[in-house]
This record gives C-alpha cells, structure tokens and sequence, in this order.
C-alpha cells in the first residue's frame, strides 16, 4: 500500500497518520480505506518497532497463557511449539493471531481490566503464563496473583524507539488538521515526544481514558475517546473526528 504517494498532502481532507509498528498501521490502514474511501490521505510513521528477547527457559506449561497484545502472540509462537494451553487474549484481533497461531482462545472484553476480570470469575486452581513486552501499561500477572491466582509473567519482546519518517515530518510542519488514532498510554507519550511543537492541527481519537490523559503534550485540536477499546469503535471515532470543524 502507497503511503500519500508521490508526497503530496490532499487539503481538502484532514490526512491520517499512523504510528504503530508496520504490520499493524497498514492493516489500520486497509480497514480505514475500506470505510472512508481507498484514496483517502494516509501517511504511516511507525515510532516503535518490536523485537522479540530471549527470556531464557520458558516456565514448565501452565493451563493459561494470557495475551494482552497481537505482538505477545507473535512473539512467543515463535519462542515455543507448546500450544496447549487455552490462550486468554484481551480482545478479538489478538485472538485472531492465537487462532491462527495455534491455539484455543478465550476472549476478554477488550482491555486488560477485563480480561483480569473473566480470568477470576472462570479460574479454578488453574496456573497461568503472562507473556509480555518490556512495558505494559497494566501488570496482569501481579493483580493475578493478588487475587491468589498463580500467574508467571514472562518478558518476551521490547518496543524499540523510531523517529517520525520524513513524510510525517513534513505533515505536521503544516497547519492543517491531521488524523491521529492513539492506542496505548507508552505509544502517546513517544508520540509526544516526537511531535511535541508541531504545527499541525491534531484530532486524536484516544483508545482509552488512559490515553486520552496522556495526550496533553501533543496540544491537541481535539480529543475524542473511542466507545470500546477495539478497531471498531477507533473508526468510529475518527469519523466523528473527520466531520469536526475547525478550532484553530
């Protein structure tokens, strides 16, 4: 997929900018041309990068494994062949990867919170593996094992820092208004980081209040948080955002 081929920005339009990693900005990307049109502007920056680590010995299998990422999943399908394990994933895209991975699944209502939540009302005397990147925004493993669940938490990949490709630079140099769905508390402070200043016009649709908190660096135009924490309900929040007017 072109990302804003031949570098030219549509006015008319306010251009979405993508910043999860690569794989996971273009499928966003297709999903949001399928809604809105497939030439609408899109430019995708990823600003982080994953990589698995080696964790050492892998703990002996456990009756659950939780996923709370797409990236836990493909990450640890390619550290191990074990597939026993009923997979506990927070919502339907990362349980699509366990399926296709392998797996039997469990799905969770879309954000760790829950996903905690159905692991107490279903466990009995189970044990359970909590396979994780470098940084997560909720420790599933220690409210599991608060709650007298035994939890192992296993760091199996990290998010490695990118800086913004030269097409997003030149984006947001512009006063124009621009696209920014937010996923993650870690992934909205990087992009602060990165796009702090800018002069862009920024409507950022927020997955979470938790994002939504996180986004006061990036002096956005406006802030809309998504219904659910899923794609679905994103789209719907940059459509609301796309019929936005103008506040600057």
């Amino acid at each position: 997929m072109p990302h804003n081929p031949g570098g030219i920005l549509d006015q008319t339009r306010p251009t979405l900018l993508l910043t999860r990693p690569e794989e996971q900005s273009r499928h966003f990307a297709q999903a949001f041309r399928d809604r809105f049109g497939a030439d609408w502007p899109v430019v995708v920056s990823p600003l982080t990068d994953i990589r698995t680590r080696d964790p050492g010995p892998i703990p002996p299998e456990t009756d659950g494994i939780i996923f709370t990422s797409q990236n836990a999943v493909t990450a640890y399908a390619g550290l191990t062949h074990r597939r026993n394990a009923i997979a506990w994933c927070v919502g339907s895209r990362t349980a699509e990867a366990a399926r296709s991975a392998g797996f039997s699944v469990q799905i969770g209502t879309g954000d760790a919170a829950g996903l905690v939540n159905a692991i107490k009302a279903a466990n009995g005397g189970k044990r359970y593996l909590f396979a994780r990147g470098v940084h997560v925004a909720r420790d599933v493993a220690a409210e599991l094992n608060s709650a007298g669940i035994e939890t192992v938490s296993l760091v199996i990949y990290e998010q490695l820092t990118l800086t913004p490709t030269p097409q997003a630079v030149t984006l947001l140099a512009s006063p124009a208004p621009v696209l920014l769905p937010l996923f993650s508390p870690r992934s909205t402070l990087i992009a602060a980081e990165r796009f702090g200043g800018c002069a862009a016009h920024l409507r950022i649709a927020a997955m979470s209040e938790a994002v939504a908190k996180a986004v006061a660096a990036l002096n956005p135009e406006v802030v809309q948080i998504a219904a659910h924490p899923d794609g679905s309900s994103m789209l719907d929040t940059l459509a609301a955002l796309i019929d936005a007017p103008n506040i600057a």
